[in-house]
């Protein structure tokens, strides 16, 4: 790990903070901290969610260090390197076999990368004065980390279209009024609840956790009946779900509440 970047533990959940004042811009050697710790994350059976913050009162993230980038203009290999990272962008957008859900808490400005972290994760509250944009376009290149990618399917296609042209500011309002964020907190409840959260989430079966993450990534946008067919036993296409079909925790759900005591989850 680096100090640019602190990880701790809680429990079944893993925090995650980006610590590059004044604007927690992504480098690669942030990016490969992020992605140990959420490698650390998934590979660990004793933790169950991730939260993903940042120091600082105004600003969540800004991106990828644009001045590393500029000085390295002249060298395409360097440049090319820079933004190589396992998990994508900020070691997280691309993180395919992430099984287990991440909260973003975003302590305040989100800009363009560091919007795409908020894209990448599962549940995002924010503060108050927390500000969501993607200026990528005016700056030469497109939004590419999550972006392109995501918006269109988190917004309305006509909300996102324009957020991506115009590069403006969303207010935490209007995040919240299209259903990205879940919550805007004051900056002292932020933290807390999403502890409060992360734990709700970490108290759930470890299978049917990852499984969830597994399967509604690939089957929200299928036609109904391809989603419930996707959904069968026996269908190779989600192995963590079969798995899951056939453990012992499938069952201990509800000897558990037969038997009026808390289930006793194995992860098997």
């Amino acid at each position: 790990m680096t100090d640019q970047v602190r990880v701790q533990q809680n429990g079944k959940v893993l925090e995650i903070t980006l610590n590059r004042p004044p604007a927690n811009a992504i480098n690669q050697k942030v990016a490969r901290a992020i992605y140990n710790a959420l490698r650390q994350l998934q590979d660990d059976p004793q933790l169950q969610c991730g939260i993903v913050t940042a120091t600082g009162e105004k600003i969540f993230c800004a991106g990828w260090d644009l001045k590393a980038m500029a000085d390295m203009e002249t060298n395409q290999q360097a440049l090319a390197d820079s933004l190589a990272s396992p998990g994508g962008f900020a070691g997280i957008t691309e993180f395919w076999d992430l099984r287990k859900p991440v909260i973003a808490a975003v302590n305040g400005i989100a800009v363009g990368g560091g919007f795409e972290i908020c894209l990448a994760c599962d549940i995002v509250l924010c503060v108050d004065s927390a500000e969501f944009f993607l200026p990528e376009l005016h700056r030469g290149f497109l939004p590419d980390a999550g972006g392109v990618q995501h918006l269109p399917r988190k917004f309305p296609y006509n909300v996102a279209i324009e957020l991506l042209l115009t590069g403006r500011r969303m207010p935490a309002t209007e995040a919240r009024h299209w259903g990205f964020v879940h919550e805007v907190l004051p900056p002292e409840d932020l933290l807390p609840r999403a502890r409060q959260l992360a734990k709700e989430i970490a108290n759930a079966a470890p299978l049917a956790l990852q499984a969830l993450k597994e399967v509604v990534p690939s089957i929200y946008n299928l036609p109904i009946e391809d989603a419930f067919a996707a959904t069968k036993p026996g269908n190779k296409a989600f192995p963590v779900y079969q798995k899951m079909l056939f453990s012992e925790d499938f069952m201990e759900g509800a000897k558990a509440f037969a038997e009026k005591r808390p289930p006793n989850w194995k992860g098997g």
